[in-house]
């Protein structure tokens, strides 16, 4: 791991974007709340939050950080269709949130796909990526 010792803590947040494409079938069907194994939105909500806090443990050589918060939004965009998936990671600390983001995304997108796996197994995971973050001696970095 790299030290972060002689860096000052700062306020540090991140913003990670995704979507899980699927057929209209599909997405109706979360949509309706039909699907047999429950909330797909609400449990893949829950995986996320969970995913950011288990980051540390799941990537190698990433530093486990003191989380003041996380938020995992899940929107369903009939355009896709699917699921727009975006979460927000807070921390006061050393090091930055930017993995804690990502993998927040990464797991909520990977619960949609396993709840709904029974119905289509066809879905794909898109466009994965860190939006902005702000803190630390970077500064801040806002992708459009």
């Amino acid at each position: 791991m790299v030290d972060v010792g002689a860096k000052p803590d700062t306020e540090r947040v991140a913003v990670a974007r995704g979507e899980i494409h699927m057929k209209q079938a599909t997405f109706d069907l979360i949509a309706a709340g039909e699907m047999k194994k429950g909330d797909v939105l609400t449990v893949a909500q829950i995986a996320g939050i969970n995913g950011a806090k288990q980051t540390s443990g799941l990537i190698p050589l990433c530093h486990p950080l003191p989380l003041t918060h996380i938020s995992v939004e899940l929107d369903l965009d009939e355009s896709l269709p699917g699921v727009q998936i975006t979460a927000t990671t807070r921390t006061r600390g050393k090091t930055g949130v930017e993995m804690e983001a990502l993998t927040a995304v990464s797991i909520a997108a990977l619960t949609i796909y396993d709840m709904a796996k029974a119905a289509e197994k066809t879905m794909h995971i898109e466009n994965i990526r860190l939006v902005e973050k702000h803190g630390g001696l970077s500064g801040d970095v806002v992708n459009a």
